[in-house]
């Protein structure tokens, strides 16, 4: 137990975690009045922002008495008080510095009213924005960012599989002739391997690509086969397929930037895996860029986020593209999608759904939060499988970046589990342009 402090929460942190008020452990809590208003103007809407205000509302009634005002309300055992602050409080610096009266401002005044009222308790500010906290510290507030669910180390998303060289040639051989493969108490690397990692293992005469299968605990070769068409371009396009195609793994993460081929890959496996599935959902959030709402454009909702769902149609075209016009594939695509055995939608409309005995593909899984994908794998019923695709680097969401985006949250949090896999996609399989692009600009 170190000091007692006094934290102030942004809006940004609950519409990114509505149970954030569980994470300060002994410490109290405090939410500026403007906050309250804030969250007002989110409740409305069904997009994963709306949602979690309306959560964190429904919370904060359950705890709300007359003397949140006054002397607080308990947050429960083992933890500290929660207060609001109200909207008028004497804030010297904040108000000769930031003169206009702006939630932004409202918020830091409250932070440096909590510090003159109780000088020996530190007063924080816990903000996801990056400039609120630059703004508190050029007056000398203290101010954070909320870190209960960042990811350490965001390395693994730097590099390829692994390679490991000097294995014995006769081992490698026998991998190449064993169905079932071999068991990894053979091998010396047995205790550094993740459940379902894929590695290429090397001799000075022979090379292999192989699997950790949990299941089996053992080392089994992958080979490289199409699906729908589809065929992998170089190694790790043969691990992804691997894992995607594994019905045991339920829980599959695939990144890499721009041209790699993420959704390209699990779509075509979803195809191919028509016969274990009732439907293949594929599905995107729709973060409209730098923060614009997407209600002023024209049309329905499915209308206003056609845009958006584009690059999933780009995706399944290709696909049909491996086929003559007038083949069975294609029909068989076409008369999938009339009788909703593939559906392509924005995520919003699967809220409340229970996915089962479905192949679901998210799209775009950097731009969700930790609280997102748990809410979705959550909804994951009998027989499904589900694979969250994504880009680290090329995140949308003002509030989160690629240390607490919910797909890196996942991946580090899922790594040892037998039903979870991860493969990183490094070559980009586009084009040489896209590629330049990708690592350039």
């Amino acid at each position: 137990m170190g000091t007692k402090k006094n934290f102030v929460i942004d809006t940004n942190v609950i519409l990114h975690d509505y149970n954030c008020l569980k994470n300060f452990q002994e410490n109290d809590i405090h939410l500026p009045l403007v906050v309250l208003e804030e969250l007002d103007k989110f409740k409305k809407g069904n997009e994963q922002i709306n949602f979690n205000a309306r959560e964190f509302v429904r919370e904060l009634d359950l705890l709300t008495s007359d003397e949140l005002f006054s002397q607080g309300v308990s947050l429960g055992e083992g933890m500290g008080r929660l207060f609001v602050v109200p909207g008028n409080v004497d804030a010297p610096k904040v108000h000769e510095s930031f003169p206009v009266k702006k939630p932004d401002h409202l918020i830091l005044a409250a932070v440096e009213y909590l510090a003159a009222k109780y000088p020996k308790t530190p007063a924080i500010l816990v903000t996801k924005d990056v400039n609120l906290r630059m703004k508190a510290r050029s007056i000398g507030i203290t101010s954070e960012d909320y870190i209960t669910d960042k990811v350490s180390n965001v390395d693994i998303f730097e590099k390829s599989n692994e390679i490991f060289e000097n294995v014995d040639p006769a081992l490698i051989d026998r991998i190449y002739s064993s169905k079932e493969g071999i068991d990894l108490s053979e091998f010396d690397f047995k205790d550094v391997i993740h459940p379902n990692e894929c590695f290429v293992l090397k001799s000075d005469r022979n090379s292999v690509l192989a699997r950790y299968n949990p299941f089996t605990h053992s080392i089994c070769r992958v080979t490289k086969g199409r699906n729908y068409g589809i065929e992998p371009r170089n190694a790790e396009q043969s691990f992804a397929f691997e894992i995607l195609n594994d019905p045991n793994v339920k829980l599959v993460a695939l990144t890499g930037k721009a041209g790699t081929g993420k959704t390209l890959l699990a779509l075509a496996a979803a195809l191919g895996k028509l016969t274990d599935y009732k439907q293949i959902l594929l599905a995107r959030p729709v973060v409209a860029l730098s923060n614009k709402d997407i209600g002023f454009l024209p049309g329905d909702a499915q209308e206003k986020v056609a845009p958006y769902m584009q690059p999933l149609f780009d995706n399944l075209n290709v696909i049909k593209r491996q086929f003559a016009a007038n083949s069975t594939e294609v029909k068989r695509i076409e008369d999938m999608q009339k009788s909703e055995q593939l559906v392509i939608e924005a995520l919003a409309f699967i809220r409340g759904r229970s996915l089962s005995e479905m192949y679901c593909i998210i799209d775009e899984a950097q731009n969700l939060t930790p609280n997102e994908i748990k809410t979705i794998i959550t909804r994951a019923g009998e027989g499904t499988k589900m694979v969250f695709t994504g880009d680290i680097q090329q995140i949308d969401q003002p509030y989160l970046d690629s240390q607490s985006n919910g797909l890196v949250y996942m991946i580090d949090r899922m790594k040892d589990q037998n039903i979870f896999a991860h493969v990183n996609l490094v070559k980009g399989e586009r084009s040489q342009l896209s590629e330049l692009a990708s690592n350039l600009l």
